[in-house]
C-alpha cells in the first residue's frame, strides 16, 4: 500500500469515527406511541388487503359476474372510507382523534358495507352500489355511535363488549343487507340460477384464504399493545375451530363436503370471536370457533334454501349465515366468557343493532331500488365492456 493510500485511509477512518461519535450524541428516540402507530399502520394495510383482495375474490364465485363483483368492491371501498373519514374528522357521531385510528374505523365501515352488498350482489347496477354505500355508512355510523360512544345515552360508554365487531360490523352489515334484499330482488332475479364453476370457486377460495390469514389484524387493529398477543392467538384458534367444524358439519349435512361451505363457513370463527377476541382464553376461542363453524354450515346447508323459498328472495353470498348468525353468537358468547359484564347492556346493544339494521336496511333498499334495475342479473356484460 502506497504512502498516499495510507494517508487517505487514515483520513476516511477519522471522518467515520467522528461521524459515529456525532451520531451517538444526536441519537433519535422513538416513543412507545410512535411504535404503536406503526403497528396500527401495518394492521390497516392488512385490513385493506382483506377488503379488496379477500372480500373481492370471495365474491367472484358467480361465474359470469366476477369482473363486476371486483369492480363493485373497488367502488364500495372507495366510497365508504372517505365518507366515514369525513364524518369522523368533523366529529359527527363520534370522533376518534387520530388519523390512523380514523382510517381503521373507516375500513371497518367499508367491511360492513361489503358484507351488506354481498346479500344483493349481482342484482344492482354499478351506480346502485355507490348509492348503497352513501346511504349505508351514516346508518352504520349511527349504530356504532350508539353502542360504542354512548350516543343518545342509550348504552354507557365502554359497557358494550364488541372489540372485533361481531355485532357492530358483521351482524349489522348482514342484517342491513338482508333487509335491503327484500326490495332489491326481482322475480326474474329470484328465478335466475346463480352459476358457479371450478375456476370461480377456486378464486373464491383464494379470497377466503386471504381473509383467513389477515383476520387477526382485523380483530387486533385497535386493541391495547399488551393484549395484542392474546388477541392474535385467539383469532387464529377460532378460525382453526370453525374450519375443522365446517368440514365435519358439511360432510354430515351434505354427504359430500361443499366448496361453498369451506370458502364461507370456515371464516365464521373469525366473525364470532370478534366480540371477545381480547378477553377470552385459548380454549374458549377454539370452542367459539367450533360452534360458529357448525352454526354457519347449518345455515348454508339447511336454512338458506328454505328461507329463500319462503321469502322468494336471494341472499347471493349467504351473508346472513356467514356474518349474521355467527356475529350474534359472538355477541351472546360475551355473556359467558367475560367476567363482570353487564348482561342487560350487552343484550340491549344487540337488540338495538338488530332493530336498527333491519329498519334502515328496509328504507335504504327501497331508496336504492328507485335508482334503476339491472336488466340481466349476474352478468358482466350487462354493464361492463367484456368483448
Amino acid at each position: 500500500m502506497s504512502k498516499q493510500t495510507r494517508i487517505l485511509a487514515t483520513v476516511v477512518a477519522t471522518i467515520m469515527m467522528v461521524g459515529a461519535a456525532f451520531g451517538a450524541e444526536t441519537e433519535v428516540t422513538v416513543s412507545l406511541s410512535d411504535l404503536v402507530t406503526v403497528q396500527k399502520y401495518y394492521r390497516a394495510i392488512h385490513i385493506m388487503a382483506m377488503l379488496l383482495v379477500g372480500f373481492g375474490f370471495l365474491m367472484v364465485f358467480v361465474r359470469k359476474y366476477g369482473r363486476s363483483a371486483l369492480t363493485a368492491t373497488y367502488l364500495l371501498v372507495s366510497v365508504a372510507i372517505p365518507l366515514y373519514f369525513l364524518k369522523d374528522a368533523r366529529g359527527i357521531m363520534g370522533h376518534s382523534g387520530c388519523d390512523i385510528d380514523r382510517l381503521i374505523l373507516a375500513e371497518f365501515a367499508a367491511a360492513g358495507l361489503l358484507i351488506c352488498a354481498g346479500a344483493v350482489l349481482g342484482r344492482l347496477k354499478l351506480i346502485q352500489y355507490i348509492v348503497l354505500g352513501l346511504l349505508f355508512v351514516p346508518c352504520y355510523a349511527m349504530n356504532e355511535w350508539i353502542l360504542l360512544d354512548a350516543g343518545l345515552s342509550m348504552i354507557p360508554k365502554g359497557a358494550f363488549v364488541d372489540t372485533g365487531g361481531s355485532i357492530v360490523i358483521h351482524t349489522f352489515g348482514a342484517l342491513f343487507g338482508t333487509a335491503a334484499m327484500l326490495s332489491l330482488t326481482s322475480r326474474k332475479a329470484f328465478e335466475t340460477e346463480i352459476e358457479a364453476d371450478a375456476t370461480s370457486e377456486r378464486f373464491s377460495l383464494l379470497g377466503s384464504m386471504v381473509l383467513w390469514v389477515f383476520w387477526p389484524s382485523f380483530c387486533a387493529a385497535l386493541v391495547a399493545p399488551e393484549m395484542l398477543q392474546q388477541t392474535i392467538v385467539n383469532v387464529i384458534l377460532a378460525l382453526c375451530g370453525s374450519t375443522v367444524a365446517t368440514y365435519v358439519a358439511s360432510l354430515i349435512l351434505r354427504k359430500k363436503v361443499s366448496v361453498a361451505d369451506i370458502a364461507n363457513a370456515a371464516l365464521a370463527g373469525g366473525v364470532a370471536i370478534g366480540s371477545t377476541c381480547d378477553k377470552t382464553n385459548a380454549s374458549g376461542a377454539f370452542v367459539i370457533g367450533i360452534l360458529a363453524g357448525v352454526l354457519s354450515t347449518f345455515g348454508f346447508a339447511v336454512i338458506q334454501e328454505r328461507l329463500q323459498k319462503v321469502l322468494k328472495k336471494v341472499d347471493t353470498c349467504g351473508v346472513l349465515y356467514l356474518h349474521g348468525l355467527p356475529g350474534l353468537l359472538g355477541g351472546f358468547a360475551a355473556l359467558f366468557v367475560v367476567s363482570g359484564i353487564d348482561a342487560g347492556v350487552q343484550v340491549k346493544g344487540i337488540g338495538i343493532t338488530v332493530a336498527l339494521a333491519a329498519l334502515t336496511g328496509l328504507v335504504v333498499g327501497k331508496l336504492v331500488s328507485f335508482v334503476g334495475t339491472l336488466p340481466v342479473p349476474y352478468q358482466d356484460d350487462a354493464e361492463l365492456d367484456v368483448e
